[in-house]
């Protein structure tokens, strides 16, 4: 059985500030489960309701619409929570969640999910305040759906990333980069277009693009962009 302890040394910020008081009289029913790259954690619909904790790789949250597009909603670090909105109103999955990598998670069903969030304050807050970033991150999103050109929703898209990695200077290289069409469907655009944009960004000095790899050349031509 999972411990407070192995919990605070597995990192995860959800349990960061648990003790062994919090837990008094509560079971937790937390598993280890390992997937392979491209392997589907939960689809789009599923009446499933565990949620999941990222431990280790690189996971994808994917909708597909019924002419079968499929966009990217958002790319998970280690350590986030995933799952919680089917925990919460026993409704249906709203994305697909697919392994980009090989991946490890910490599972916990339902009830072990709504017990500590009812019982323990300092997880009921982790899971409103990131409820909270998420619906902002989606407000700005459908802004700039609705009102940047395809240029200008890359350059937005790589300035993120270079932030989310730290590497936003002169120089900074993106490793491990998404391919066109993983950034065309994380911006609601297509391949071609996207590719147009990274060309046009490459001849402005903006960025030198290579496979699975982006350099920054100067990141304020990329910003002007905007």
């Amino acid at each position: 059985m999972i411990t407070v302890d192995d919990l605070k040394s597995a990192n995860v910020p959800l349990f960061a500030e648990l003790s062994a008081d919090d837990l008094n009289g509560m079971t937790l029913d937390i598993q280890e489960k390992s997937f392979a790259p491209w392997e589907i954690l939960f689809n789009q619909q599923d009446t499933s309701n565990d949620v999941y904790i990222l431990l280790e790789g690189k996971l994808l949250a994917l909708y597909w619409t019924e002419a079968g597009r499929e966009i990217i909603f958002t790319r998970f670090s280690e350590g986030d929570l995933f799952g919680e909105m089917a925990a919460l109103d026993g409704g249906e999955r709203s994305l697909a969640i697919v392994a980009r990598s090989d991946v490890r998670v910490l599972v916990m069903p339902q009830a072990t999910f709504l017990e500590l969030f009812n019982k323990v304050p300092a997880i009921r807050t982790f899971v409103v305040n990131s409820l909270v970033a998420r619906v902002r991150h989606l407000t700005a999103k459908n802004l700039e759906l609705t009102t940047f050109s395809v240029g200008q929703r890359v350059a937005s898209f790589l300035i993120s990333m270079a932030l989310e990695r730290d590497v936003l200077e002169k120089g900074g290289v993106i490793n491990d980069a998404p391919t066109h069409a993983e950034i065309a469907a994380s911006i609601g655009a297509n391949r071609e277009m996207v590719s147009r944009a990274v060309t046009q960004l490459v001849k402005k000095k903006a960025i030198r693009s290579a496979r699975q790899r982006i350099e920054l050349v100067d990141p304020d031509i990329l910003s002007d962009v905007l």
